[in-house]
């Protein structure tokens, strides 16, 4: 199929935990397919940094950061530019996309899985966060769906509802900030969060075409507000 910048050739295709994954290269940029379906590429990463950028800038410095979806590393890289962050942890359950970020998308972010602040966890990030210990993160990035609206695999939902939002909040130290990126505003996810989250906001990051990109924030609370409503988030809220 041709692009904007010509054919595709390429790189790999391969089998992952879910379903066909290609690593092309199009007009000197990368793109990651998975089932036929488009996902990123290095053509941009505003708002994959800006995912980053946001959470270091509230949370507690030295900050321990999670991030689940390594993408093409620029969320990686910008969290290793920010003075805020020490350590991160890269949640990413395709093993073929670590191998590509170790390999021909290294130079697109400067080679940051080798840095020695960063750890690499081949997991799928809802079992890796519904256990995580409590308080072990200063800030919690994910970046795995379009969205809590429009899920990548079924079983990703669990993260946006009740039960994983007040997984994220517990894993959380005090002050600490979850961010979550999304290609279209979700006033039901920010209705969800209320309960485990102050500080709630959405920032638009423009895009060349269509509707902008947001990134939803918010600052996990030392307790849970007194006699606050569970969220009701369609029913899946209710786990």
């Amino acid at each position: 199929m041709d692009g904007a910048d010509g054919p595709a050739e390429v790189v790999e295709r391969t089998t992952g935990r879910c379903g066909e994954l290609v690593l092309q290269r199009r007009g000197g940029h990368y793109e990651i397919v998975a089932n036929g379906v488009f996902l990123m590429d290095t053509r941009g990463g505003a708002s994959e940094r800006l995912l980053v950028t946001a959470t270091a800038e509230r949370m507690p410095p030295p900050g321990r950061l999670l991030i689940a979806g390594l993408g093409v590393g620029y969320s990686l890289a910008a969290a290793l530019r920010h003075p805020a962050v020490g350590a991160v942890a890269v949640v990413e359950r395709e093993p073929a996309v670590v191998r590509w970020n170790l390999g021909p998308l290294a130079p697109v972010h400067g080679d940051a899985l080798r840095d020695p602040r960063v750890t690499v966890h081949d997991a799928d990030v809802v079992t890796w966060l519904s256990a995580a210990e409590t308080a072990s993160l200063d800030g919690i990035c994910l970046d795995i769906d379009n969205g809590p609206d429009w899920v990548v695999t079924p079983g990703n939902r669990w993260l946006y509802t009740e039960p994983g939002l007040c997984a994220a909040a517990r894993a959380l130290a005090h002050g600490g900030m979850l961010a979550v990126w999304s290609a279209a505003p979700s006033p039901a996810l920010l209705d969800c969060m209320a309960a485990h989250f102050t500080e709630l906001r959405t920032v638009e990051v423009p895009v060349a075409r269509g509707e902008p990109d947001v990134v939803i924030l918010g600052r996990a609370r030392a307790e849970p507000p007194e006699g606050e409503r569970r969220c009701a988030l369609h029913r899946s809220c209710e786990g």
